[in-house]
């Protein structure tokens, strides 16, 4: 009885105790507080993601879900509060209720995962993703029976042991990404015991690594979801996988799938399908045509060769992903295909190769998918004018048709388009005017026309687009003043109006644009000072007002991290408080302005990367104040009136990669403290006044250095044989000092200098902004000098000229079979010319004039047709010029005061009617003998093959008088015929002469005075070249010469000396753009040399009318941006000699019509 009262007493106070529970307001199991309590305190928390644990309402704190009645925690999740600690506290056991445990995306310092997780058996959710556990799963989570959710992936150092899943009987979804299996290949028949799985993420796992037996999935029939992405797996390994036709969604994206697996025709419930990045070939619609409930399809990254019809059977599409194949076939147009995916929302078809496939036409039926809100159709080929038919695509809000060839202008029916928050229009042919209609856009946020051929005046109406954050107009040719409207683009991050014609001011209205980050106006014809407003604008970061004609001083901008207002008119000095007012400052390009006063102290304060002060008029000496920074890639002073030597801080610039300093009046002897700079590219100290000898610098310095410019100081001493030791040096140009002393021996050692590709790619690949291609280097180069610019990384030059130099050419030198241009001049070289110049087959440019050299033409000198300009002037050179290929082109000044030489152009030879001028006479070998003796044989029977025939002819007269007869008769015959036939014409011939002699006069007069002008007559030529000069934007005004009529003398036109035609177009190196090369170039029918390298063509096919230039000896189109398939017509230029295609990486060589150019290169 007594027993009985106590057990009533206590089960009173727990309903007591419950009731006390359910009514507080506070929870009151103070053991879980605790508990918690304990597992905070084993957590280090850099971002303070547990501040809220604290108080005693534990209930309250963030991550934490208590039971509405018994306030027992019951869900724990920590996902992403990047938490660290050292293992797992043990102090979770307290937590007896929790059936939500999250921990993913926190670090557990490469721990086990517990083994007591095993004993929390109320768990039904699990994740442990990304927590950096390692070691083996233990088994005890085998324990879990109640699981329905297990996620331990992206943790690659664990080890799976997969015993322990088949005891989850109740588990829903298992995503095991990431995770080492060890070759576990009973995986999936451990699988199939799991009667509930019906979610299923093994992705990253290298299954394809393992041998997958046949496995019958049948007894796993919830199956819906498996994603396999990225496992190496073949369509064998996934044919193994059997009965998965429950399946609703399917990953394979990221195998070696080489063909849409067949089985999947009996996949019918499938709505999600990814096959990306597989390499798939070969026909799809017989797999696809049956799965007719498929939501979502993406084949993209295959290799697919054509679209079948049947996608326009798939009905329930939502999402269709085709980009990046090498479809060049559609079966039918994509408006016909997209008339039937009434349901269709997105379809990418990016990065295809369709062959100026049209887009369709706009005589449609059906819905044409009313709900497509995303197309992208960009990177293909598709050409023809917009489609009008886009118009009825009302709901879209994503459109991309960039890099296409578009052309014609923007159809009315855009405006109908009013959901669009996004267009991208650019790298396409379209032209005309903005329409004034896209002001009914009101959605765009993304506008972006670049690089089409749209003209005339900004439309007013883009000031009422007013969610635009993005509009890029650049690459155009816009004409009159900028909108002030454009100010009410409040919303506006970037804007790129770079590359037009714009001119008049900057609009004031910019000031109010205060979330800009990005601003370009570069290249166009904008005046006046930049707005002072324009401090209001605190988010710009980025400011490129380069090129143009503004003027005033240097704006203060707090925010900017780059400024670029090079090539303007800005005057007055740098501020002296720069580094203050710009501290974040990382690249200042100030370059051709008319900037004055001396550099200031605090402009070393600044952790720049680039800084570019070149052409100005800035004075002084340059501050010694540089600090040792990471940041630093390059410092352009050069043709300033800087003087003063060179600061010994340059050396503590360690990240330094290009630093010119030429075309000052810096003094002093070359600085020997710059060891540290051992990043350094160029190094340029060019026109000078530095003195003394060179020093031994590369003994442990300058391991990458590529260009050394030491040219037109007052250096003294001989040529350091140290210098041989710059393995990757491309440029080393030392002329125009007072160096004595020989070349040295070791010159051929300079390997950079055997090839003309950078020794080191891997240095490049650093340079984000800088890089090659916006350097600038002086070259002398065939007898001009010129700014390289762009193309700069491919030049391969050694100019020692101007010096006092002696001795023997070394035969080394002809080890730098590299070398573009090889200048010798003005030394006093003595001996020969290395006998194995021939190897220098690189070699445009070969000057030796001025010196003491003696001795032959080296024959061998013939293999070299790549040399258009060659200087042996004023040597002591004897015998026969070799004749024949690039010899044949040079002129009398090139061999000019050497007397002993002869032969063309010069006098010649004795016994020249013996001398072998074939042209290719090299020396006489085997083969050439072998050759005559052929000759002489065929010459042989063929005489006697006449002698035979003829004989036997007069031998049948004499014998046979018929066919003696007959014979003679028919000659007389043949002869009163061509008598007759004579007499007449000379009659016609008489009677128009007598009707035409003013107008025969005239053209023999008219020729006579072409002979004899110094100037050109052939006004068609000129204004072809006029043409030519307007179809290209010249940023760096290469082309100003091209004025006036005498346009033989415009710089890089060569005329003929007779008759003043052009016969060469040299216009190497110029850095001019255009849309596309125009055909005037025909007009110039004389034309027998045309360089176009060095120029930027906006990656535009070569024109096929290129090969209608058949004069043509020699054709360099080398690093031109020219795309696509090379055009079969070049096989038509018969007669050239050099063809130069090179550093054009997205061009196509079809190599069937080089066979056609028979006379080649020997």
């Amino acid at each position: 009885m007594r027993r009985y009262i106590s057990y009533v007493f206590v089960v009173l106070f727990l309903l007591a105790e419950i009731c006390m529970c359910e009514n507080s307001s506070k929870p009151c199991i103070q053991r879980e507080r605790e508990a918690l309590i304990k597992f905070k305190a084993s957590f280090h928390d850099p971002y303070n993601s547990l501040s809220s644990w604290k108080g005693n309402d534990f209930c309250q704190w963030e991550g934490i879900t208590c039971d509405n009645v018994t306030s027992h925690v019951v869900k724990l999740g920590l996902r992403g509060f990047s938490l660290e600690a050292q293992n797992l506290d043990p102090s979770l056991l307290q937590l007896e209720y929790l059936s939500y445990l999250d921990l993913s995306g926190n670090y557990f310092n490469c721990t086990p995962i517990p083994i007591f997780i095993g004993s929390m058996k109320r768990l039904r959710y699990l994740s442990l993703s990304y927590t950096s556990f390692c070691g083996r799963i233990p088994n005890t989570i085998g324990n879990l029976t109640n699981l329905r959710h297990l996620d331990l992936s992206l943790n690659d150092d664990l080890n799976l042991n997969i015993k322990w899943i088949s005891q989850l009987q109740s588990l829903e979804y298992l995503d095991i990404s990431v995770v080492n299996l060890d070759h576990k290949t009973n995986l999936f028949q451990v699988l199939s015991m799991l009667p509930s799985l019906s979610t299923i993420y093994m992705d990253y796992c290298e299954l394809g690594n393992m041998t997958i037996p046949s496995v019958n999935l049948t007894s796993t029939p919830q199956l819906q979801i498996l994603s396999l992405r990225e496992n190496v797996l073949t369509n064998q390994d996934f044919d193994a996988l059997q009965n998965m036709t429950s399946l609703v969604h399917l990953d394979l994206s990221d195998n070696n799938l080489n063909l849409v697996p067949s089985r999947l025709s009996n996949f019918k419930k499938i709505e999600y399908l990814d096959l990306s990045d597989n390499v798939i070939r070969g026909p799809i619609h017989d797999v696809l045509k049956n799965m007719t409930s498929i939501q979502f399809l993406d084949l993209s990254s295959n290799y697919l060769t054509s679209v079948p019809c049947s996608f326009g059977g798939l009905k329930r599409l939502v999402h269709l992903a085709l980009s990046m194949n090498d479809f060049t076939l559609m079966e039918c147009s994509l408006s016909t295909i997209l008339t039937n995916l009434c349901r269709l929302k997105a379809l990418y078809f990016s990065y295809n190769k369709l062959g100026r496939e049209p887009l369709g036409d706009t005589k449609l039926s059906g819905c044409i998918t009313y709900d497509l809100e995303v197309l992208d159709l960009s990177n293909n080929e598709f050409s023809g004018h917009f489609p009008s038919w886009f118009g009825r695509l009302k709901n879209l809000n994503y459109l991309d048709l960039h890099s296409n060839f578009l052309y014609g202008s923007i159809p009315s029916s855009l405006g109908k388009m009013s959901k669009l928050e996004t267009l991208y229009l650019s790298n396409n042919t379209l032209d005309g005017n903005l329409p004034n209609n896209i002001q009914q856009l009101t959605n765009l946020t993304t506008l972006d026309v670049s690089f089409n051929k749209f003209y005339g005046a900004l439309p007013h109406s883009l000031g009422k687009l007013v969610k635009l954050r993005n509009l890029d107009l650049s690459n155009n040719y816009f004409n009159a003043t900028i909108p002030q409207t454009l100010g009410k683009l409040v919303n506006l991050v970037d804007l790129d109006l770079s590359n037009n014609h714009l001119d008049g001011f900057i609009p004031q209205s910019f000031s109010q644009l205060t979330h800009l980050w990005r601003l370009n106006i570069s290249t166009n014809k904008l005046l006046g000072n930049i707005p002072d407003d324009f401090y209001h604008l605190v988010d710009l970061s980025y400011l490129d007002l380069s090129s143009n004609r503004l003027d005033g001083m240097i704006p203060i901008m707090h925010g900017l991290s780059f400024m670029n207002l090079s090539y303007n008119h800005i005057s007055g000095s740098l501020p002296k408080n720069i580094g203050n007012k710009m501290p974040n400052l990382q690249i200042l390009l100030l370059g051709s302005n008319q900037i004055n006063g001396s550099i200031p102290n605090s402009l070393c304060q600044i952790e720049l990367y680039k800084l570019d002060l070149s052409k100005n008029k800035i004075s002084g000496v340059i501050p010694n104040c540089w600090r040792n920074t990471e940041s630093w890639e390059e410092i352009n002073l050069s043709s300033n009136n800087l003087s003063g030597v060179f600061p010994t801080s340059f050396g503590n610039l360690s990240s330094l990669s290009w630093l010119h300093l030429n075309n000052n009046n810096l003094r002093g002897r070359l600085p020997m403290h710059i060891s540290d700079l051992k990043k350094l590219l160029i190094f340029d100290l060019g026109e000078n006044q530095f003195s003394g000898s060179i020093p031994l610098w590369a003994t442990n310095t300058f391991h990458s250095l590529q260009i050394l410019r030491l040219s037109k100081n007052k250096l003294s001493g001989s040529i350091p044989s140290q210098l041989c030791r710059l393995a990757s040096l491309k440029i080393l140009d030392l002329s125009g000092n007072n160096l004595v002393g020989s070349i040295p021996k070791c010159i051929g050692d300079l390997k950079g200098m055997t090839n003309g590709k950078s020794n080191n790619e891997s240095l490049r690949l650093n340079f984000t902004f800088s890089g090659w291609s916006y350097e600038d280097v002086k070259q002398v180069m065939k007898g001009r000098e010129f700014d390289y610019l762009k193309i700069l990384e491919f030049v391969v030059n050694m100019d020692l000229s101007e010096n006092k130099l002696v001795g023997f050419i070394p035969d080394g030198i002809t080890s730098l079979i590299g070398l573009h241009g090889l200048n010798l001049s003005h030394n006093c070289l003595e001996g020969e010319i290395p006998k194995m110049i021939g190897d220098m087959k690189s070699l445009e440019s070969f000057d030796i004039s001025h010196n003491q050299l003696s001795g032959n033409i080296p024959n061998n000198m013939l293999s070299l047709t790549s040399m258009s300009h060659l200087n042996l002037s004023y040597n002591n050179f004897s015998g026969p010029i070799p004749q024949g290929y690039q010899f044949s082109t040079y002129d009398q000044y090139v061999y000019a005061d050497n007397p002993n030489l002869c032969g063309p152009p010069l006098l010649k030879c004795p016994g020249d009617d013996s001398h072998d001028v074939s042209g290719r006479g090299f020396e006489e070998d085997e083969d050439g003998k072998e050759d005559r003796l052929e000759k002489l044989l065929l010459y042989s029977v063929i005489a006697v093959g006449f002698a035979t025939g003829f004989w036997g002819i007069i031998l049948v007269l004499v014998v046979k008088k018929s066919f003696r007869y007959a014979c003679f008769r028919w000659v007389e015959d043949v002869t009163d015929m061509v008598y007759v036939e004579v007499v007449i014409k000379v009659a016609r011939m008489k009677k128009w002469l007598v009707r035409n002699h003013v107008q025969v006069l005239f053209l023999l007069a008219e020729i006579c005075m072409c002979e004899n002008s110094s100037k050109p007559c052939i006004q068609r030529e000129r204004e072809a070249l006029i043409k030519f000069k307007a179809s290209f934007h010249d940023p760096y005004n290469s082309l100003s010469s091209w004025k006036g009529n005498d346009f033989c003398q415009w710089e890089g036109i060569t005329c003929d000396n007779v008759t003043s035609h052009v016969v060469k177009l040299g216009l190497r190196g110029f850095s001019l753009e255009a849309q596309n090369l125009d055909p005037s170039l025909l007009q110039l029918e004389y034309l027998s040399y045309l360089d176009l390298s060095g120029n930027y063509f906006n990656c535009t096919p070569i024109p096929i009318f290129i090969g209608s230039m058949k004069r043509l000896r020699y054709l360099s189109l080398s690093y031109t941006s020219f795309c696509g398939r090379i055009p079969n017509t070049i096989g038509n230029l018969t007669n050239l000699r050099h063809l130069d295609l090179s550093l054009n990486d997205d061009l196509n060589l079809n190599i069937k019509w080089i066979s056609q150019l028979q006379i080649g290169i020997p």
